[in-house]
């Protein structure tokens, strides 16, 4: 039985597409190009880091994001750039008691944003703060001791086939996939996440209602 519910972060809760136009206004890239080819990296299975290359060869992702604080245009994080179900569907879960968690590849920065936001979470965590990010199986050993429940007993909840749904099954988790963002809209339909993801759902809504259903 499903008790503790663990939410990846990009295009799970938030809606990364300020995020992208900041950085393809950043590196003065138009931001049509930019997330064109960004979405032709993700569809070829690579990370989607490796799109920078493309524009700026050599490209330091993060001394260019400590570039940008320095500048005043470090990452914020809005109440628009939540999804809209994620504050009702968080809520709906931690009222008929599971525990909530956040945890996903973002920076040591967007958890202090994202406690900032007062989300209805137990915990929020980053692999920027553990220093371990997915898809290594210590990032999912954090994320189960993190949580006060048996692995088995933890759901993850992510768009990301590999990182999310793969990664998160071998550890020894649940795993649902979110289908938003390009990540969830591509692979939802892969015949390995139908095997591996325990849900495929198209909202956090329908996650939630199908786990209090059976509480």
């Amino acid at each position: 039985m499903i008790k503790a519910v663990v939410f990846d972060i990009g295009e799970t809760l938030l809606d990364d597409t300020r995020e992208w136009a900041a950085w393809a206004d950043s590196i003065g890239v138009p931001r049509h190009t930019f997330s064109a080819v960004v979405g032709a990296v993700v569809a070829s299975g690579r990370d989607n880091r490796e799109a920078f290359e493309y524009f700026r060869p050599g490209f330091d992702l993060e001394a260019e994001r400590q570039a940008r604080e320095a500048a005043g245009c470090g990452q914020v994080i809005e109440e628009s750039d939540l999804y809209p179900d994620v504050r009702p569907a968080l809520t709906a879960l931690r009222q008929r008691g599971f525990w909530v968690g956040v945890a996903g590849n973002q920076t040591a920065k967007v958890a202090e944003l994202l406690w900032a936001m007062n989300l209805p979470a137990d915990a929020i965590a980053t692999s920027g703060e553990w220093g371990v990010g997915k898809p290594d199986p210590a990032f999912f050993e954090r994320v189960a001791a993190m949580t006060p429940v048996n692995r088995d007993e933890i759901l993850y909840v992510g768009d990301h086939r590999d990182y999310d749904i793969a990664a998160g099954r071998a550890a020894g988790l649940r795993t649902a996939l979110i289908r938003r963002g390009p990540w969830g809209y591509m692979w939802h339909q892969d015949a390995d996440v139908q095997v591996a993801a325990d849900m495929v759902a198209t909202s956090l809504e329908e996650i939630a209602s199908a786990l209090t259903k059976t509480a």
